[in-house]
């Protein structure tokens, strides 16, 4: 008799709606509790792994080196100095270096919106023959690797001639290494560093921007250059702060196209970060690779800083254009 009343019973609780569904909900609950729980594991895994070699960097600049010899100390420097940083400062010549790099780098990023962007326009409103071929080749230049031209460049940019007229004029071909004149050269005519993907960028841009803003335009009166400069390049901001902040990024970082085409090292702040640990060995006569490395943590904080500072300030506009130029997702 008990033990049907508790099956009746038991029947009951299994059909009453109200608990089935707050078992319903609690059940959810912790499902959602769940998957946080292991998106947040996740996510703190990739973090680690893309921010511990800076944290370690940054956490190493500050080692005095009776730090780096002490096995007790990891991470908290029990002796933090700031002298790493003057010396790098120093040696890196920092102030005109960095001044140089930042004329050089926005120059470059200047010229390269500019012929990009009207490449990229061209693509997405005109027609003209071969167009679909020509693009082609724009996409072959995104995806090639720059070492496999790189031979062709250096000779290129080494006996430097425009239809034979410097050799008929000067009786020799141009020189143009040892300067930042191959990179300006390459950036005007829209085969700089990283440009296929610049006009991919703003053909997709470009394409997704109705066509009637022009055609207002031209039934006002505006020519073709006022409507571009004016009305399409305006509206076109979000891609080409996208594009700045690439550009700017990878001219700065880039040291394949500077030691290719041979520039000046004090010319280029990443490239004279490079030889700083044996400028500190050779001329302050630091010979313990352990202390002379600290050095070098110090300056790739120092060089790591305006970039830094750039992309906080741009990261609201690069995300919207990043988001808008379809090259994610």
């Amino acid at each position: 008799m008990k033990t049907g009343q508790l099956k009746l019973q038991w029947k009951k609780i299994r059909q009453d709606t109200v608990l089935q569904n707050k078992r319903s909900k609690i059940l959810t609950k912790y499902k959602k509790r769940l998957f946080s729980l292991f998106k947040f594991l996740i996510l703190l895994g990739i973090s680690y792994i893309i921010l511990g070699p800076i944290i370690s960097i940054v956490s190493n600049s500050f080692f005095s080196p009776t730090d780096v010899y002490n096995p007790s100390v990891f991470l908290f420097p029990l002796k933090p100095t700031f002298d790493n940083f003057r010396l790098a400062m120093l040696r890196l010549n920092y102030v005109k270096t960095l001044s140089f790099t930042v004329v050089y780098i926005s120059l470059i990023t200047l010229i390269q919106i500019f012929i990009t962007s009207m490449a990229g326009y061209g693509f997405a409103r005109f027609e003209f023959p071969f167009k679909n071929i020509l693009f082609g080749c724009v996409i072959i230049t995104i995806v090639l690797p720059t070492h496999t031209i790189m031979l062709p460049l250096y000779q290129h940019f080494r006996s430097f001639d425009f239809l034979g007229i410097f050799e008929s004029a000067r009786g020799s071909k141009l020189n143009l290494l040892s300067s930042e004149t191959p990179m300006f050269l390459m950036t005007i005519l829209g085969s700089g560093l990283r440009s296929g993907l610049y006009i991919y960028i703003f053909n997709q841009f470009f394409r997704g921007l109705p066509k009637e803003i022009e055609e207002a335009a031209f039934i006002d009166g505006a020519g073709m250059w006022y409507t571009y400069l004016r009305i399409m390049l305006v509206n076109a901001i979000p891609s080409v702060l996208t594009v700045t902040v690439f550009s700017l990024v990878w001219q700065y970082n880039d040291m394949f196209y500077a030691r290719l085409f041979s520039m000046a090292s004090d010319h280029i702040i990443t490239f004279r970060l490079s030889t700083i640990q044996a400028t500190i060995e050779f001329v302050d006569k630091v010979k313990d690779p352990l202390i002379s490395q600290l050095y070098v943590y110090a300056g790739v904080i120092l060089v790591l800083l305006p970039i830094l500072v750039i992309y906080l300030i741009l990261q609201k506009y690069f995300m919207e254009g990043v988001e808008r130029s379809g090259i994610v997702g």
